[in-house]
């Protein structure tokens, strides 16, 4: 039986370094964000979907998506970002439950999938368990402007465009606290690990 773990967090939260650890044991990670570059590639149909909404402007000269631009738009405008979810949800949802089921039938013990709008995008029903990686509003915000070069102003405005942390931290099952150092952070993921009977080496 395969117990999947449901992996979340706010950006700059630390969560992808969470998920990196987990692949460092050897525990397979089904990433939202590797899906959603993947089903928006040249000549797919939601890249074409996605072109329709927002215009020629979106693409690179090679046929890409100008993810820069792209960003640009969707942080400034809730309504713009809101048609891109729902553009885009169902050709991520369908890769990640493929990728899923995938990794289940190759008889792996534990899966994580790391899915930064795990609540939103309702994926609850779909693991056993949700961890959520935190850390209070100023680490946040210090760690994403530096991480993005953004000014403060562009910093909270990315921040405040997504669900509060607080509420993802209420509605999980365990809670990774990412305020200090990093071997703080990791000794919590092998306390869950151990927790689990997954032994953490």
């Amino acid at each position: 039986m395969t117990y999947v773990l449901g992996l979340t967090g706010g950006i700059a939260s630390g969560k992808s370094t969470v998920s990196r650890y987990f692949l460092k044991h050897n525990i397979p990670v089904v990433d939202a964000d590797v899906g959603a570059r993947i089903v928006i590639e040249p000549g797919t149909e939601a890249l074409e979907k996605v072109q329709n909404l927002f215009g020629e402007e979106i693409l690179l000269e090679n046929g890409e998506l100008n993810r820069k631009k792209l960003g640009e738009l969707i942080f400034s405008d809730p309504l713009k970002r809101k048609q891109l979810n729902d553009c885009l949800s169902y050709y991520i949802r369908e890769w990640i439950l493929s990728e899923k089921d995938r990794l289940i039938t190759s008889g792996h013990e534990l899966i994580v999938l790391d899915i930064p709008l795990l609540f939103e995008a309702g994926y609850k029903k779909d693991v056993d368990e949700i961890m959520v990686v935190a850390v209070d509003k100023e680490t946040q915000l210090a760690r994403l402007m530096k991480r993005n070069k953004l000014s403060q102003a562009e910093a909270l405005q990315r921040i405040e465009s997504q669900m509060e942390l607080s509420e993802k931290v209420d509605q999980s099952d365990y809670v990774i606290y990412n305020n200090g150092t990093l071997e703080n952070t990791m000794s919590q993921v092998d306390e869950w690990l151990i927790s689990k009977g997954y032994y953490s080496t």
